[in-house]
């Protein structure tokens, strides 16, 4: 008779059940039992690397790829409170990531003596967590385990934030009942049919209605049905600052990308101007708004976001995102002629002259064109700073990046994650102090079986800071040999200070498959792609507060 299945195996299938594919994890004493437990299973592969902000940028990576869950597995206290920030950005940026933490035993729990790892109270770990999570649950009765894990579980998907379970070290391989399977979401429909009408109606009757997409249309997986919606509306589509990269496979014109004051100045006019701006899963903040040359009057937008829509005083609340595009599709039939005239396509860099000029970020971004225009585009894992703008200036293609939350340090975890999830060879773009926080992560990518290229923005200081406020030398980071390191790490550096360099190296990196290629460009200080001058000077002319410019 086969013996019973245990909590960490039920865990295991409610996982599978829900798109996890693989966990990124750390062990640690508390979490040791966990982890052997889910090892022994053998169907989620544990990949681990050197420290917890990378485990958290990796398993974020996965869900924001591949839809459903990623999974972060840590120890107590040391490790989950190492992994706060990067849970904190996946919840604003609406990830579903899943946080498994290991947890005292309950006769530990009540010994009277101060744990290793404890902070203040032995909860202290879970109250901190509240903050960050939308649910969360503690797996110390097996009897009520089941439900738990797949209340919780359900809640990430459906919120598309993340979650937290803590799982005490006594009780991953005792007996567990089975897991009720994912529920499925219900909804209103006569609210959805009352918004999708009103929707229309103040479409149909708009005199220029555009269509911005975000986060949240990849984050529910609706990217097809979003492109069939805007063919059959006939509207011109354009991408938020965060939704950069959305759509790009779909058989669909792109406008471009809102950037307001450092973008495109006609397709900005046309954004904050249009009597019907229909945003589809846009976070309303200020990376993506906040340096627009008139600012929008949100009140007249219409507004699908966080399971809510708005059309213009109207409010629908308990609405998600992906009933309201079946609705509308089930009322545009066919696909009509554009509604509006369409913007001029985008414009994107290409040829680089490869002489022996100084490489400058706008360089690097017609080296990447080139190379897509001759292999085919790659998917990208960005980091914050110029390494981003620079982004904005290459081929669509799908992006990762921490757009809003702007944390540094996400662009080479990322990458990894990125590759494990779709199985695509990445571009990971990130400046030198990022590298500095968490690009050593890359040296695991061998033994993961990874082979990223990796392109290293080095100007020797935190340059986008430096953009805002010139005075101080607490922006200069030294001149880090990076691509001398990489031979230690398992892949192969270049050295680039030129054009000429920039486009051997490149074309090198991406003929050599097996171990990652990092590209050390070695950038003057002061070098700043267009987009990321126009942006500095949209700020200033708009006269925003220093802290939120430099967050």
């Amino acid at each position: 008779m086969p013996s019973p299945s245990t909590l960490a195996q039920r865990l295991v299938d409610a996982l599978l059940a829900r798109g996890a594919r693989e966990i990124f994890g750390i062990p640690g004493d508390f979490a040791l039992p966990l982890f052997r437990e889910i090892e022994r299973d053998g169907r989620l592969p544990i990949l681990t690397l050197a420290h917890e902000p990378g485990v958290g940028f990796a398993a974020d990576a996965t869900a924001r790829v591949r839809g459903g869950l990623g999974v972060a597995a840590v120890t107590y206290g040391a490790g989950a409170l190492n992994l706060v920030n990067a849970v904190a950005g996946a919840y604003a940026e609406r990830v579903p990531l899943v946080v498994l933490s290991g947890a005292p035993a309950a006769h530990e729990a009540v010994s009277g003596l101060l744990l290793h790892h404890q902070v203040k109270q032995l909860d202290s770990q879970w109250r901190l967590y509240e903050e960050i999570t939308v649910d969360r649950a503690r797996l110390d009765d097996l009897e009520r385990a089941p439900q738990a894990i797949a209340r919780v579980l359900d809640n990430a998907l459906a919120r598309s934030r993340p979650v937290y379970l803590e799982i005490p070290r006594d009780l991953p391989g005792r007996p567990c009942a089975e897991v009720p399977a994912p529920a499925p979401r219900r909804w209103d429909a006569e609210r959805v049919a009352a918004c999708a009408d009103e929707l229309l109606a103040r479409l149909r009757a708009a005199r220029d209605p555009l269509l911005v997409v975000g986060v949240e249309v990849r984050r529910y997986g609706l990217e097809a049905r979003v492109a069939e919606l805007a063919r059959r509306l006939g509207l011109p589509v354009l991408t938020s600052f965060m939704g950069r990269g959305l759509l790009a496979d779909a058989d669909l014109p792109l406008a471009g990308t809102y950037l307001g004051l450092a973008g495109d100045p006609e397709l900005s006019r046309r954004v904050e101007a249009s009597d019907a701006l229909l945003l589809l899963g846009v976070i309303v903040s200020d990376t993506n708004f906040a340096v627009s040359a008139r600012r929008i009057d949100f009140r007249h937008a219409l507004v699908a976001y966080d399971d809510e829509v708005r059309v213009g005083h109207h409010v629908y609340p308990e609405l998600p995102l992906a009933a309201l595009v079946d609705a509308l599709l089930e009322r545009c039939p066919l696909p009509r002629s554009a509604v509006a005239a369409p913007p001029a396509p985008p414009s994107y860099p290409q040829g680089l002259v490869e002489d022996e000029a100084p490489v400058e970020p706008a360089d690097i971004a017609r080296a990447i064109n080139d190379a897509f225009a001759r292999h085919g585009p790659m998917p990208i894992a960005c980091d914050v700073g110029d390494c981003l703008f620079t982004a904005m200036a290459v081929l669509p293609t799908a992006l990762l990046a921490p757009g809003y939350y702007a944390t540094m340090g996400y662009g080479v975890p990322a990458g990894l994650g990125l590759q494990r999830a779709s199985g695509q060879r990445p571009l990971i773009l990130v400046g030198d102090g990022a590298f500095q926080m968490t690009g050593w992560e890359i040296g695991h990518a061998a033994r993961l079986g990874l082979d990223p290229i990796v392109i290293v923005f080095n100007n020797g200081g935190w340059e986008m800071l430096r953009s805002f406020m010139p005075e101080g030398g607490f922006h200069d980071l030294g001149a880090w040999d990076f691509a001398a390191m990489a031979a230690g790490m398992g892949g192969d550096g270049y050295t680039v200070q030129t054009r000429a360099e920039l486009g051997a190296a490149l074309r090198q990196a991406l003929a050599t498959r097996g171990c990652f290629q990092l590209i050390d460009v070695r950038l003057a200080p002061g070098a700043r792609s267009p987009t990321l001058q126009r942006f500095v000077q949209a700020v200033r002319r708009l006269s925003m507060p220093e802290a939120v410019v430099a967050s």
